[in-house]
């Protein structure tokens, strides 16, 4: 059972019985069904049902050289309206099964960002012919989530929010020198590290931890997608389920400089949530490639 169901409104499946009925409805009646030829003379399908606006189930498999569908794996996915990065992407298949992930480095959150990849059918016809080291792809990233809360925002300086973004801008500047392996960049982005753990351990023993940190983002657990993240809502909506009438929240978050959108049931979601005020909570990030971006490098 995927443990992110419960996430796009299906929290009463708890047997492999009700599973089969909501897998069978999807193969009979799909909103969407995208197909690749592979060379062996099967064909691999990504059949996909929405139950509402932007949420449903991928059903992932093969079609034999007789037409007989064979399931591999499903997924609950939500896809995002917002644009949240244009990167250079790595695409990597898991050993397990036909998935893949994507990776890349965004300087705005200073580590590699990993998602799975929702649009594989569209890899595997033009993403492959599409490795020019200079290519950028507009990805949209969203997530699933199945426990989180709401905390108040942080009380703001106009004349320090203004300080606080300067020193942003000029963090990602030292993060893209650093990466193409400027010395002294890594040095002083290795002194500043060391100058902020000071001042959170000291600020620490007198204040609550969410006073001091505004937004996080940092991996959770052992899976590479899963990531635990303190956001800003900027924007909300609700969605109805439906097949089963569960109520769910749509967040669009801000995490350090980067938008993104959370799909979370109602019944997992501790507190209120309104626009400036933070969701905390663990995610799986997931993302869908624009295989179409033109050539933004020179």
């Amino acid at each position: 059972m995927h443990s992110f169901l419960r996430a796009i409104g299906f929290s009463e499946i708890t047997d492999r019985l009700e599973l089969d009925r909501l897998i069978n409805l999807i193969t009979e009646e799909p909103t969407e069904k995208k197909t690749y030829n592979e060379s062996n003379n099967k064909t691999f399908a990504e059949i996909s049902k929405l139950f509402s606006k932007q949420m449903g189930i991928t059903v992932r498999g093969e079609y034999d050289g007789d037409g007989k569908f064979y399931m591999e794996h499903y997924f609950p996915y939500f896809k995002s309206n917002y644009m949240s990065t244009k990167e250079e992407v790595s695409i990597i298949k898991r050993v397990d099964t036909d998935a893949y992930t994507g990776m890349c480095d965004d300087v705005r959150l200073g580590v590699s960002l990993i998602f799975y990849l929702q649009n594989v059918v569209d890899y595997l016809m033009e993403g492959k012919d599409n490795k020019q080291p200079d290519r950028l792809f507009s990805i949209y990233l969203s997530a699933l989530s199945v426990s989180g809360k709401i905390l108040l925002p942080m009380e703001h300086d106009e004349k320090l929010a203004k300080n606080n973004s300067a020193d942003v801008l000029y963090r990602r500047q030292l993060i893209a020198e650093a990466k193409k392996g400027n010395q002294e960049a890594i040095d002083s982005l290795t002194i500043d590290d060391i100058d902020m753990y000071a001042m959170i351990s000291r600020r620490a023993k007198f204040e609550d931890i969410y006073t001091i940190v505004e937004t996080s983002f940092t991996p959770y657990g052992s899976e590479s997608d899963n990531y635990s993240i303190l956001g800003i809502i900027t924007d909300m909506d609700t969605l109805t389920n439906e097949v089963t009438g569960e109520e769910l929240y749509v967040l669009t978050i801000s995490c350090n400089d980067v938008i993104f959108q959370v799909l979370i049931n109602k019944k997992d979601l501790y507190g209120e949530p309104v626009v400036g005020r933070r969701f905390k909570g663990n995610i799986w990030l997931q993302g869908n490639i624009d295989f179409n971006s033109e050539k933004c490098l020179n």
